[in-house]
């Protein structure tokens, strides 16, 4: 495979994020466009006019049925990424989802079992494990420099609630979930990663703040081993993203404060900023997965088997919160 031949399954404003980083790689094409909004597709055409005459499709079944192509980027309300990517590797393509991947752990498994049968990739847009300040976080904690985790404290906010109003972000039968399953995830999902911990038991308080799908999460996690976390998503705040993360280990400590790092070693009381010099970006998840169906890497930076490890957690602090803050043991 000389050149990946990509179909485009949902085009609105993250299908276009998509698009303009896949446009950059030489070794990309987007051979078909496929989503049920004439002016999604209209607004591809006006933004990346090298795109006007690339096939365009209401049915992203059509497309798979006529378009040769290698492998899909799939940027469709959460509900639909199951139906999607099972379709998507029955037709023999490669699959980027969006993160969090599809509806429910049991899907998740479901379509990762299905996707290993068929020879296929399947990755998620989880772009942080590709980001420098988190690839540092990760390499200082993999690589012992803080010694035993021992506490995460891991903050998020955003002016979800008021940003996502009146879409389907709020509407449980197509987001299967709220700011916990959509920018969360992303908390969820890199903390996991850095760390390695599985967890192992969990308490969780949420307010839907007047929406119909969760808005702000206080989280729980006591993790094998003795790791305790704690995860905060406020859904509600006036401001736009912050994400702040604090990793405690028995040798070192390491703070991102929104953007920058700063690590205090072992014997050293007042942690110190990391140059953003020792913090290359590896790229984005676009690119890489390019990388990947080229045989350049190995494994993807964001496999969907991460995606499954989230969606558990999701889903026991669901449960928990559902059941008046019970404990829930996975």
């Amino acid at each position: 495979m000389e050149k990946v031949r990509f179909i485009m399954i949902g085009t609105g404003g993250m299908g276009r994020s998509h698009i303009a980083r896949l446009l950059k790689v030489p070794e990309a094409e987007i051979a078909a466009l496929a989503d049920p909004s004439e002016q999604s597709i209209a607004k591809v055409r006006e933004t990346f006019p090298e795109l006007r005459n690339t096939p365009a499709f209401a049915d992203y079944r059509q497309a798979l049925a006529e378009v040769k192509a290698d492998a899909a980027v799939i940027v469709t309300p959460h509900n639909q990424h199951f139906e999607q990517g099972m379709a998507c590797v029955d037709a023999g393509l490669h699959v980027l989802m969006e993160k969090p991947f599809v509806a429910g752990s049991q899907n998740a498994e479901a379509l990762i079992a299905h996707a290993k049968e068929k020879g296929k990739h399947i990755a998620v847009a989880y772009q942080r494990h590709l980001m420098g300040t988190y690839v540092h976080l990760h390499n200082l904690v993999r690589n012992g420099e803080l010694g035993n985790i021992l506490f995460v404290v891991a903050y998020q906010c955003q002016n979800w609630l008021t940003l996502t109003a009146g879409t389907w972000r709020q509407d449980p039968e197509l987001s299967c979930g709220g700011q916990l399953n959509d920018s969360g995830s992303h908390l969820l999902d890199v903390v996991l990663w850095m760390t390695g911990l599985e967890p192992e038991k969990v308490f969780a308080e949420i307010d839907n703040r007047g929406s119909r799908v969760d808005i702000d999460t206080a989280l729980t996690v006591r993790f094998r081993g003795g790791a305790i976390a704690t995860f905060n998503v406020v859904g509600s705040s006036t401001t736009g993203m912050i994400e702040d993360i604090t990793i405690h280990g028995d040798r070192g400590a390491a703070f991102l404060r929104n953007g920058k790092v700063f690590v205090a070693g072992a014997g050293e009381l007042h942690p110190v900023e990391v140059p953003a010099a020792d913090m290359p970006d590896l790229g984005d998840p676009d690119s890489n997965f390019v990388d990947l169906l080229l045989g350049r890497v190995q494994e993807a930076a964001a496999p969907a088997e991460y995606a499954v490890k989230i969606a558990r957690l999701t889903e026991a602090a669901w449960l928990s919160a559902q059941r008046g803050g019970e404990i829930v043991r996975f």
